[in-house]
């Protein structure tokens, strides 16, 4: 059952970055508009963002199975 969690989960997170990463072009011509640092640092964000919650997500992982 764990293990259906963890890839029912996996399985949001991607999909929701897929969405975002499908729409971050758009997002980011239109943030270029008002500064290029910017729409830079929305793609720095994003990148960074998906990797810091699957590092979350494994951290929370290795607690569960050191409590057990």
């Amino acid at each position: 059952m764990e293990n259906r969690n963890a890839i029912v989960a996996a399985a949001v997170i991607m999909v929701g970055f897929g969405l975002a990463a499908y729409f971050l072009p758009t997002i980011m011509l239109a943030i270029g508009q008002v500064s290029s640092v910017a729409a830079a640092l929305v793609a720095i964000v994003f990148v960074f963002a998906l990797f810091l919650i699957f590092w979350l997500r494994g951290r929370s992982q290795r607690r569960k199975e050191n409590r057990h």
